[in-house]
Order: C-alpha cells, then sequence, then structure tokens
C-alpha cells in the first residue's frame, strides 16, 4: 500500500516537472522569436535646400542625423528652389552636401530639380535634358550617397527602362523599400496637345517598378513595402471623377497627373498582402509635422487596408526631420516622430586607441518608441488609423480635422504617433 502510494506521488511529481520544462521551454521559444524579429530606424529631411544659405543649415541638419542609429536617410525632393537656375555647378554642389552624410543616403527627385527647370527664373533649360544629367551623376552609382553606402537596385537594370535610374529598389531587414520619380506639378502632365511623350514613358516606368516591387516583396514574403515619393498623389480625385467630367459643363478639371500612379497603388496593395506604406512631402507645413491616414479605395470604391499614407510637412524644415521606427515584435510595427536638432553639436568623437572599442558617437534626442494607441470604441472617429484594422468599414474619404498648432517644442523634443498592423 505504502509502495502504490509513494509509486503515485512520484508520478506526479514527474508530471509536474515535464509540465514545467515544457512550459520554460515553450516561453523560451517565443522570447528567442520575438528577438529575432527585425528592429531598425531611418529617417526622412524635407528638401531643405531651396536657396544657396540653405546648404549650411542642410549640411547641420545631415551632421545630426549622422549621430542617431540608423539604416539610413531619405532626402525626400528638391535639391534646389523654384527661382534657383538649374546650373550644372548647383547640382554638384548639393551632390557634395548629400555625400557628406554619415549614413546611406537616397535621394528622391522632387518637382524642382528637373520638372520646373524650363522657366526662366530657373533658366529656361529643356527639362528631359535636366533628368538626364541627373541620371548621369546623382543616379550614376548602384549604390546610395553617403560617407557609407547602401546597394541599391534601378530600374535601368531592365532593359525596357535602361534610362530611369532614379527608381529604385533596397531592402533592410526582410522590408522592402522604393524610390519614384513622381513630382509635384501635377506630375509633369501637359495638357497641350499631342502625345505627352516624357509623362507617358515615365508613367509606364513608375508603374512597372511599383508592381514589380509589390511582387519582389511577395516571393519574400517581406515584412512590409515601403515607398517614398515627392508628390502628393491627391488621393481625393479618383477614376470616377474623371468619368463624369464632363458633367461640369465647362468647368472640367485638368487631366490628374497621378491617376495611372493611383491605378498602380491598387493593384500593387491586391497583389501584396502586407503592409503598404506611402510616405511623401507636403509643402505646407503640418501641425503635428506629419499626418497618417488610408486614403486608397479601388474602382469599386473598396477600401484597401492594407495601405497607410505618411504625409510629412515639418513646421522648421531647417532644423527639423522625421525618423520612422520600425518594430516588428511589437503591434504597432512603425512609429512616426518628428525631431528637433539641438542648438549645439555634440563634440565628434576621439579616434580610439588601439585595441580599443570605439564608444556610440551620439545619443537620440528622444526615444522613438511609443506605445500602442488606445483602442477606439466603435463608431468613433479617429484621423489616424491603424495600419491593418481589424474590421474596416469602407466609408468615404474624408480629411482629418485640422489641429491646432502647438507650441514650438523644445530642443530634442518630439511628436510622435504609431501606425498599428493587425492580424
Amino acid at each position: 500500500m505504502t509502495l502504490t502510494v509513494e509509486r503515485e506521488m512520484s508520478r506526479r511529481v514527474l508530471r509536474i516537472v515535464a509540465s514545467a520544462v515544457a512550459l520554460l521551454a515553450a516561453l523560451s521559444c517565443t522570447c528567442e522569436a520575438e528577438a529575432a524579429k527585425p528592429r531598425f530606424a531611418f529617417g526622412i529631411i524635407a528638401g531643405p535646400a531651396h536657396s544657396a544659405p540653405d546648404e549650411t543649415a542642410t549640411q547641420r541638419l545631415l551632421d545630426v542625423i549622422g549621430h542617431e542609429q540608423l539604416a539610413f536617410v531619405v532626402y525626400d525632393g528638391n535639391l534646389k528652389g523654384a527661382t534657383q537656375r538649374c546650373d550644372d555647378a548647383l547640382y554638384e554642389q548639393r551632390q557634395q552636401v548629400l555625400q557628406s552624410s554619415r549614413v546611406p543616403l537616397i535621394f528622391i527627385p522632387g518637382q524642382h530639380d528637373w520638372a520646373d527647370c524650363d522657366s526662366a527664373q530657373a533658366g529656361g533649360y529643356d527639362v528631359t535634358e535636366r533628368l538626364d544629367f541627373l541620371r548621369q551623376t546623382i543616379f550614376a552609382d548602384n549604390a546610395s550617397l553617403g560617407q557609407s553606402t547602401l546597394a541599391l537596385t534601378r530600374e535601368s537594370e531592365v532593359a525596357r527602362f535602361h534610362a530611369y535610374r532614379e527608381n529604385v529598389r533596397w531592402q533592410v531587414d526582410g522590408t522592402v523599400f522604393v524610390g519614384l520619380n513622381v513630382v509635384g506639378g501635377n506630375n509633369h502632365y501637359l495638357n497641350a496637345g499631342g502625345r505627352n511623350g516624357e509623362y507617358d514613358d515615365r508613367a509606364i516606368a513608375t508603374a512597372f517598378w511599383l508592381e514589380h516591387a509589390a511582387q519582389y516583396a511577395r516571393r519574400r514574403h517581406a515584412h512590409a513595402l515601403v515607398a517614398f515619393m515627392e508628390a502628393d498623389p491627391n488621393f481625393k480625385r479618383g477614376k470616377h471623377a474623371e468619368q463624369f467630367s464632363w458633367l461640369r459643363f465647362g468647368r472640367r478639371l485638368p487631366r490628374d497627373g497621378y491617376i495611372e500612379f493611383k491605378r498602380s497603388l491598387v493593384k500593387a496593395a491586391k497583389t501584396f498582402p502586407g503592409p503598404i506604406v506611402i510616405v511623401h512631402a507636403t509643402p505646407h507645413a503640418l501641425p503635428r509635422g506629419f499626418s497618417i491616414d488610408q486614403p486608397l479605395y479601388d474602382d469599386n470604391g473598396e477600401h484597401l487596408a492594407n495601405l497607410t499614407r505618411i504625409e510629412f510637412g515639418p513646421r522648421e524644415a531647417m532644423t527639423q526631420w522625421i525618423r520612422i521606427e520600425a518594430n516588428f515584435a511589437k503591434a504597432p510595427p512603425f512609429q512616426v516622430s518628428v525631431r528637433q536638432i539641438p542648438r549645439t553639436l555634440p563634440q565628434p568623437p576621439a579616434e580610439p586607441l588601439p585595441g580599443e572599442d570605439s564608444a556610440p558617437a551620439f545619443t537620440p534626442s528622444a526615444s522613438g518608441v511609443m506605445p500602442a494607441p488606445a483602442p477606439v470604441p466603435p463608431g468613433a472617429p479617429t484621423d489616424e488609423p491603424p495600419l491593418l484594422p481589424l474590421l474596416p468599414e469602407p466609408q468615404a474619404p474624408t480629411l482629418p480635422a485640422p489641429e491646432p498648432a502647438p507650441d514650438q517644442p523644445p530642443d530634442g523634443a518630439t511628436d510622435q504617433d504609431s501606425m498599428q498592423r493587425g492580424t
């Protein structure tokens, strides 16, 4: 009797120990899986170099960003202002400024960089010739600009699109990034009669590169697809507005120069089921420095909930920049914040002695990580929806209500928000 009881107790102890070991192993695997998920950050600056004096401020901005732990930084359009001449010497000088970046820098062309160069103030250049000049200089290498570089895949590697070196693709820790030549000013669509050669050919090349990137991301099971461009594609205008434009009785709107791009974006969102993020600048300062929405609908009015737009417009482009942190181990994988550069720059680090490891050069001015946003009650409006909401409800796209502009943040202060990904 006593022996039977002892055996039964031994069995129970063994079962408890086995359960505890299995639980610890499961927790260990979960922690390892979470730790294996990628986490990195990148920066964006909003084309601050609009005049010769701006070069010093742009250089200082790049110096500050260079002290951050970033995978890369994007200069999103407009190396020059609309009234500056599109001379070779100016481009060469601005390229030297970009080359000074400590982190890899990807330049996205903007409207003033080539599309406006035919104006009298800009020198009356042929815009196609100016774009070709940029392709032969700034976009000449298959690597980013900067003191440290990042390998780029250019659309020019496709024989059919050998001229379009400005359209690029790169990858960081399982996230696919693309840069596209989609510019302001209605994407350089000309309303004159005849074939709109430059626009038509570039629209085809852009559509191919975006849709190809979606296929590339799907085949590689990418965490996300992020696309940069300079222009606001005006998501409020869609195909249906174009179909019934004749009802305006002489008040016909100019042809939408972004319609082909938006159609390709719909195809990309249906090809790649993961999160797609579109990042572009706005010429107007935004109250928070950026805004987040989900503005894309297909031709049937279906809301494409896997696409999110980040529109950025810092109040002070000379002293502020955008930081986006990707952390796929958390429910909100992307956090967006505005960074303010300090009044005084940190001293450059001393050269380490032989055999000594160099210490980090700079501590970020503020944390780029923020908690997930509070849940929104059903039916409550929100001007900044999550990246992949669990229950998307189609509705007419509306602009978020403007927020009162806050006071100027102190040095190092941030304004931040996140985009949430559902299951």
